[in-house]
């Protein structure tokens, strides 16, 4: 997967989701995206269950500022595949699959915490 321009240089909280993109920052992206210490990346993907170990290369560049990561699945909770849990761990980092919304609610809250948390978070209409 070829890496994105970042859209924004910092970790920005989530303001808003919804009508297929995100706010953050002033700032406002139709499609997903990736929510990490590097910046806020375009992620070029619409579904949870399609996702492969090389969705996550930025994610993986970023592992060692990072613990765990929060996968905003869609409207929808899926699990990931076996493969890409064991990626993640080979990496030494934990994945938390859930829905957008609460990735998004989630990521808010750690981020205030100064917790080491990125976000891959798949847009919801």
């Amino acid at each position: 997967m070829a890496k994105e321009v970042a859209h924004f240089y910092g970790r920005p909280a989530i303001d808003a989701y919804g009508n297929g993109g995100f706010r953050f920052a002033d700032m406002s992206h139709r499609g997903s995206l990736f929510f990490l210490p590097s910046g806020v990346w375009g992620w070029p993907v619409n579904f949870a269950d399609t996702l492969t170990v090389e969705d996550f290369e930025p994610v993986f560049d970023n592992a060692t500022s990072l613990e765990f990561v929060l996968l905003g699945c869609g409207a929808d909770h899926v699990a990931p595949s076996a493969e890409l849990a064991q990626a993640f761990a080979r990496h030494g980092l934990g994945l938390e699959p859930m829905t957008t919304g609460a990735a998004a609610r989630t990521y808010n809250v750690l981020l205030a915490e100064n917790r080491r948390v990125g976000a891959a978070l798949i847009a919801v209409e």
